[in-house]
């Protein structure tokens, strides 16, 4: 399952709503994230997200960034769980797609175990079923946004026993977790995890997700996936995208193999240069690709000759 960045109903309501909801459709199953506490706004940016295509409205309760604090919604809405009730049962009543919420522990001096399952409670009663939980407080006085990601204590127990205490409901663990290995062991107490900046760089973990934890025997290869890939960068460069804001995303693709810092060369220089096109991915690869197979025959050589 895949989630948008938090879009603000503002942003929705009235700004490039084209260019902020677009998505393809090999991204399917996605859910729109939303910040906002205006109960009569968020029902109407989730029908525009719910037109728009997408499987899942989530309300961001969990960004601690001062814009969201003067804007009272994300991680401060903690300390008012019947006003997220209140507006989780807007969406609900506006949408026929799962709602949803991603939200902390707390925030600064609140009691998680009573900040948690009390905001989980009075959602539920408002017929949310499924919540995300990063398993770290906000503190938001004091740390940064990048600092509250990594510097308030992890408190997986605690989403252990909210998913142990409300069985029927379907809690999902986010926070700190680095690998499948984490994934795997967390999966024996809760229904799911989110990854967040474990996916976005290290991208082979992706690729064997269904493999590892599903069963499948397909593992997507780095080459493959710039395969499958390329069609879709081709439509984008049609339509007006530039290439560097695509392939930026890419660069981590190859991490740890022969040729990674080949790709990231080629992609940084010749991606940024005006009219660079599909052209620069295949030449990266092929460069990838040649250097892996040149690290190969030195290995078979050095092993005959042993």
């Amino acid at each position: 399952m895949l989630y948008t960045e938090m879009l603000t109903t503002g942003a929705i309501l009235h700004g490039d709503r084209a260019r902020l909801l677009a998505f393809d459709a090999a991204e399917h199953p996605v859910a729109l994230q939303l910040g906002g506490s205006d109960p009569a706004d968020l029902a109407q940016a989730a029908r525009i997200g719910e037109a728009e295509g997408y499987d899942e409205i989530n309300l961001n309760v969990g960004c601690p960034s001062d814009r969201v604090q003067s804007g009272r919604f994300g991680a401060c809405l903690m300390r008012e769980p019947e006003l997220v009730a209140e507006c989780m049962a807007a969406i609900g009543a506006a949408v026929k797609v799962p709602v949803t919420v991603k939200c902390r522990i707390g925030v600064d001096d609140q009691d998680p175990e009573e900040s948690l399952f009390r905001l989980v409670d009075l959602c539920a009663a408002a017929g949310v079923r499924h919540f995300v939980v990063h398993a770290r407080k906000a503190l938001l006085k004091g740390l940064s946004p990048k600092e509250n990601r990594d510097v308030p204590p992890l408190n997986y127990p605690l989403v252990y026993r909210l998913k142990r205490d409300r069985p029927d409901l379907t809690i999902v663990l986010n926070g700190g977790v680095a690998n499948l290995e984490e994934a795997q062991a967390h999966l024996a107490h809760v229904d799911g995890v989110m990854l967040g900046r474990a996916a976005y760089h290290t991208p082979g973990l992706l690729g064997e997700v269904d493999a590892r934890l599903f069963g499948e025997s397909d593992v997507v290869t780095a080459v493959e996936a710039v395969s499958r890939y390329r069609p879709y960068i081709a439509r984008e460069l049609a339509a007006g995208t530039h290439l560097a804001a695509m392939t930026r995303h890419m660069l981590g693709l190859f991490h740890g193999e022969a040729g990674a810092r080949t790709w990231r060369r080629i992609l940084t220089v010749e991606g940024v240069k005006p009219g660079a096109g599909v052209e620069v991915v295949d030449a990266a690869l092929g460069a990838v690709l040649g250097l892996q197979d040149q690290r190969r025959a030195a290995r078979l050589e050095a092993g005959e000759a042993a």
